[in-house]
């Protein structure tokens, strides 16, 4: 039984540059951090003579050829890999998908982890990384940028500075054990218990920003320049250790974020957003992920206790994180043999 276990992630500023719509002609900036939210994937040679192929995730599937798979992920990893019979997969989560957390990253660069273990061939987290951004950007043509897969293979809290021919830099952002706790305290995350997939709000804007004869090109264009350049801003936040000026970014960030698409946000959290800067010191907040729901991150310097009840109020309720230093990590990879040796 061999498992991994690989992180989930919170953009902090730049997301959307991730794309190569975007990325291609002005190239990207991201600025993200892994979190102690973890995809889990359990890979197992059945013991059985059938030959199928079991993978275990919202749903079951049990299929004699590699072709019938329906989760694609699942399907391509294991095609790139050459493994087509008697493999069990199953994979367990933290936190529900479509959520805006990056759980298709996770969930990918998991298995290819794991994939790689069972047939013992090493890759380090950049090629870990590249692997899955082929599966989903090239084979599935999925919407998609490189942030998922690079903070998944990674963690840690990141820059990845992304050239025009796809290429990704990785630095890591120096953030001491102080400005993380601080970090959590104030930049509170609630549940809105939406569940929408990126992939609608991502082709919009990915239409919108290659078509130059969409109405909406140049407004796409423009707050996405102006998300870039505000990420590098934050990134300097962190190293001065400057917090409360990432909570007022996020606000603009906001601003610009709601300019790409009307189903970036949802109503109700517009005009939730507006009462809690009023009533609560909210100075900023954002939708984690490409939006429409999922989890809501608000920025509160002295009131937080008083913004989770105000939150629980509207059934959102508080969930509690911290900074990951470790990506995709192997936890166990452990043959009969060796388990009795370790008796």
């Amino acid at each position: 039984m061999i498992i991994t276990r690989t992180p989930f992630r919170i953009t902090l500023g730049g997301g959307g540059t991730d794309l190569p719509s975007f990325y291609q002609e002005h190239g990207g900036y991201v600025f993200t951090m892994s979190i102690n939210k973890y995809m889990y994937i359990m890979l197992n040679r059945r013991s059985v003579a059938d030959r199928k192929i079991v993978i275990r995730y919202s749903q079951v599937e049990t299929v004699d050829h590699i072709e019938n798979i329906v989760h694609p992920l699942a399907r391509e990893a294991l095609r790139m890999h050459g493994l087509d019979e008697n493999i069990e997969l199953t994979s367990i989560a933290d936190l529900p998908a479509k959520t805006g957390m990056g759980s298709s990253g996770s969930y990918l660069v998991g298995l290819l982890a794991a994939i790689r273990s069972y047939l013992s061939k090493p890759v380090t987290p950049g090629e870990l990384a590249e692997e899955a951004c082929r599966i989903e950007m090239d084979i599935l043509r999925e919407p998609v940028g490189k942030q998922d897969q690079y903070i998944a293979a990674y963690g840690g809290f990141r820059v990845l500075n992304i050239a025009t021919d796809g290429t990704v830099q990785v630095e890591t952002v120096p953030v001491d054990f102080m400005t993380a706790n601080e970090l959590v305290a104030k930049a509170r995350i609630y549940y809105t218990g939406v569940q929408r997939s990126a992939t609608a709000v991502l082709k919009n804007q990915d239409e919108a920003a290659k078509q130059k004869e969409r109405s909406d090109h140049e407004r796409v264009l423009d707050a996405l320049g102006h998300i870039k350049e505000l990420g590098g801003r934050i990134r300097t936040s962190f190293e001065e250790q400057d917090l409360d000026a990432f909570g007022r970014m996020m606000d603009e960030h906001w601003t610009y974020k709601k300019q790409m698409s009307k189903s970036i946000s949802l109503t109700v959290l517009d005009d939730l957003y507006e009462v809690v800067k009023k009533e609560y010191g909210v100075l900023g907040g954002k939708i984690i992920g490409a939006g429409g729901g999922g989890f809501f991150m608000l920025y509160c310097p002295e009131k937080g206790r008083e913004l989770d009840a105000y939150m629980a109020g509207h059934n959102m309720h508080r969930v509690d994180y911290f900074p990951s230093l470790h990506g995709a990590k192997l936890v166990s990879d452990m043959t009969p043999f060796e388990y009795y040796a370790s008796l």
